[in-house]
């Protein structure tokens, strides 16, 4: 089985770039925590949709891959995950939206990944 979490975040206007790409930086490091399924954690932005109103101004999206719901508990339980979002989060947010679900089974095929070739 497949959990997909999804968030969505939004700075405050006097946020800097810097500290936003620290953010992204540090949050790219919790693919290594043993909970993420194989290691399938996304961190992208900022948004290109067109017309970016669509986006409501969030500025990055993460995508994390888990085995079910306990993984996802496990992930968001961990120091590693609470150092990240206490120092580089919550203090500096506008906004966040979060999204979870389970995969159905019908599609659970698309989330198997073809392993990266590093040749």
């Amino acid at each position: 089985m497949t959990l997909i979490h999804i968030v969505l975040f939004k700075f405050r206007p006097e946020i800097s770039d810097e500290h936003k790409a620290t953010f992204v930086t540090e949050l790219k490091k919790l693919k290594n925590l043993s909970c993420v399924k194989d290691g399938r954690l996304i961190v992208g932005g900022p948004s290109v949709t067109d017309p970016i109103e669509r986006s409501k101004e969030f500025q990055f999206a993460l995508i994390s891959y888990h085995e079910n719901l306990e993984a996802l508990g496990e992930y968001q339980a961990s120091p590693e995950h609470h150092w990240v979002t206490s120092t580089y989060m919550f203090p500096y947010k506008e906004d966040l939206c979060r999204f979870d679900f389970n995969v159905d089974p019908e599609d659970e095929y698309m989330c198997k990944f073809i392993e990266k070739s590093f040749t």
